[in-house]
């Protein structure tokens, strides 16, 4: 789609939209078995075109070196054989799901006889807007399937080509299956009224998930007349007590923050107890260091540790992206709490400990969509946590949190059946 004047760009999105609210409902009769059977068809799409999507990906990674994009970012637009064939195997998990649509989550009888149930139903529209990751195209295409909703794909100038690729490829199998166009639309124009346009076509989208960084959420939650879905960055977090298995500690902080740094869900500072900072920090932040991180640390850790560069107050907020740890010693379990619930933003923060207690105390009192106890923040993640993919990870509490799989993606009706009731007085 060509750039064009702001009332021909409306008239066309609009009806992209009105398309999309048409298809829902066609969509939302499907069967499970219907709905898995074109997953797997376009599982099998993706492998065999895939050539075609990494072509494009090669284009849109020429341009991106050109345009002087920072390593990260080139990170996250790459794909290769293994990330097509993960977007594969995501679209094949999804098909072997429960479906949520249908569902009766409770039902009971009123003493009248009326018998009442609250059923599963699909949201409606969905609306993804997001940066650099092609394959959020096909996760979110697979996602919104399964569970009923069309929905209009809006991603950044900069993966144009790849996620076009991928649509084609997806959008084929739909429609070679008789379902409507509306059922799935990406927005190829790059002119950025579109997405002012989008976010005012509140009588046909539901649902806004943006995914990218904190500026992009910011602009859509300020702009939107439709409900958003959001996290604004991952300032996420490793407690290490006085009380964890230190090798463990290690293998946990090295896999959340070196393992692939560029995601939101890759830790971005490391909490220490003042117990244990001097037998500890120096072998971890030598690790860290071999591994090519850069330390930005507090007092007390510069203390124990020459030569790093001291953390400014900024950086205890930062989402980094990239092979930058902040490092602060704290004085124990309460300690690390109040820094967490104070500086991060509500994702996803672990302990390291072998005290139940401490342990309990933590995952009640952090205040993030996802609390761990042993293990790395790595795992926020729809495909880890066996919802096949996520169509983003909210830190909002209403109405998601989390990685949004397919029962997120689902709302509810109450249906009654009755035999002739009617209401007296």
């Amino acid at each position: 789609m060509k750039k064009m004047d702001k009332n021909t760009l409306f008239k066309k999105l609009n009806k992209a939209a009105l398309d999309a609210r048409k298809a829902s409902r066609i969509l939302a009769a499907k069967s499970s078995k219907e709905k898995d059977a074109l997953l797997t068809d376009m599982a099998d799409a993706l492998l065999y075109d895939k050539g075609r999507i990494l072509a494009a990906n090669a284009r849109d990674l020429k341009n991106a070196r050109k345009n002087g994009l920072t390593g990260a970012f080139l990170e996250r637009l790459s794909l290769n054989d293994m990330r097509i064939d993960e977007m594969a195997l995501s679209l094949r998990e999804i098909a072997k799901l429960d479906d949520p649509v249908g569902k009766v989550t409770h039902s009971w009888m009123r003493p009248n006889g009326l018998v009442i149930s609250k059923v599963r139903v699909p949201i409606g529209v969905i609306l993804i807007i997001y940066e650099s990751r092609p394959n959020v195209t096909s996760d979110c295409i697979g996602l919104c399937l399964k569970s009923g909703n069309a929905v209009i794909l809006r991603g950044g100038s900069d993966a144009i080509r790849s996620n076009t690729a991928i649509y084609s490829v997806l959008e084929n199998v739909l429609l070679s299956r008789g379902l409507p166009k509306g059922v799935v639309t990406l927005v190829t124009t790059t002119d950025r009224k579109a997405v002012d346009v989008l976010l005012s076509l509140d009588e046909h989208i539901d649902l806004v998930m943006p995914r990218g960084g904190e500026s992009l959420i910011r602009e859509v939650r300020d702009k939107s007349k439709i409900p958003v879905i959001k996290h604004y960055k991952g300032v996420c977090h490793v407690y290490v007590d006085d009380t964890a298995d230190f090798a463990m500690a290690q293998r946990i902080i090295l896999n959340a923050k070196v393992q692939r740094p560029s995601v939101c869900n890759a830790v971005e500072t490391l909490l220490v107890h003042e117990k244990i900072a001097k037998d500890f920090l120096p072998t971890m932040i030598e690790a860290l260091a071999d591994a090519g991180c850069e330390i930005r640390a507090d007092a007390a850790t510069r203390k124990i540790v020459g030569g790093l560069k001291a953390a400014a107050e900024e950086d205890w907020y930062s989402e980094y992206l990239d092979l930058i740890l902040s490092v602060k010693v704290v004085g124990g379990v309460d300690a690390a709490i109040e820094h967490i619930n104070h500086y991060g933003s509500n994702h996803s923060d672990t302990i390291v400990t072998q005290d139940q207690a401490r342990a309990d105390k933590f995952l009640q009192q952090v205040d993030s969509a996802c609390v761990y106890v042993n293990a790395s923040t790595r795992f926020t993640d729809g495909y880890q946590f066996g919802f096949g993919a996520e169509i983003g990870i909210s830190t909002d509490k209403l109405h998601a949190r989390g990685p949004m799989g397919l029962e997120e993606l689902t709302t509810y009706k109450y249906v009654i059946r009755g035999n002739g009731q009617i209401r007296e007085g």
